[in-house]
């Protein structure tokens, strides 16, 4: 049992939790909780721990997984929450490519985050991706991390499942698209048609932009349409999660009725 603070994996979980570059650099990052760790595939588990005293759910899958048992303040050490559930793993970040985000056979339906900050909102709006069956997602570097402990957190195991690349070239990546079929509808305010009136049964990728500034210029003239999520009372916009949810499933009824 690891019982020291100072023992050297103890201090390269802390680095992964921690340091962005750490885990740019190893291509490595942390995953907590017992849901978390029973989703990360075989291949990209590297190593696990547990801390003394868990819970027999918790050492039923530390036996599975030949995770290492860590005392109490070791573990309280290693983790990033306020309450830790006895377990978490250093797993690979998947590599994923644009030829996988766009082959998927069935739904076509991407998702381009521009400069998305929240690592909270990252998290779900790839939970939510999976649930409505999109084929993957393309972020700037400007978006939060994929790795932040929070990110990971929020994507509850579909981390491993949604295809997610970085693009270094947002405009190139966008004719890539358009040059594969795909059309581009961007989510603005000063959008001219209404979120539900056009036809997503084709290649779809809907444009996210920043929390607190939308999307640049940029990025809004390489749409080919701009679309607007109604608002009533006083509301001004959406939270960016949400907004994509509500196009994301809009996407996922129009291509399910196509097929019925």
């Amino acid at each position: 049992m690891i019982s020291s603070l100072s023992n050297p994996q103890v201090k390269e979980i802390v680095l992964l939790q921690t340091k962005p570059r750490a885990r740019r650099d190893s291509g490595l990052f942390v995953a907590e909780g017992l849901r978390l760790v029973e989703e990360i595939p075989d291949n990209y588990l590297v190593k696990a721990f547990f801390a003394e005293g868990s819970d027999p759910g918790i050492i039923e899958l530390a036996a599975k997984i030949n995770a290492e048992e860590v005392s109490e303040n070791v573990f309280r050490k290693m983790s990033s929450t306020q309450t830790p559930q006895g377990i978490l793993a250093v797993a690979r970040r998947p590599d994923w490519t644009l030829e996988d985000v766009c082959k998927a056979p069935v739904c076509r339906t991407i998702m381009i985050l521009e400069d998305i900050q929240d690592p909270g909102n990252l998290g779900t709006i790839i939970r939510t991706g999976e649930g409505a069956g999109i084929s993957g997602i393309i972020a700037t570097h400007g978006t939060a991390d994929l790795t932040n402990p929070k990110t990971v957190r929020s994507t509850m195991g579909s981390i491993f499942r949604v295809p997610y690349v970085v693009t270094d070239d947002l405009h190139e990546t966008i004719l890539s698209l358009k040059q594969r079929g795909f059309t581009i509808y961007a989510a603005a305010l000063e959008g001219s048609v209404l979120y539900d009136v056009p036809d997503y049964t084709a290649p779809s990728a809907f444009l996210i932009g920043n929390e607190g500034n939308g999307l640049t210029a940029e990025a809004y003239a390489a749409a080919d349409k701009a679309v607007r999520i109604p608002m009533s009372g006083m509301v001004e916009s959406l939270n960016a999660a949400v907004a994509s949810a509500i196009l994301m499933y809009e996407a996922r009824r129009q291509k399910q009725r196509a097929i019925t």
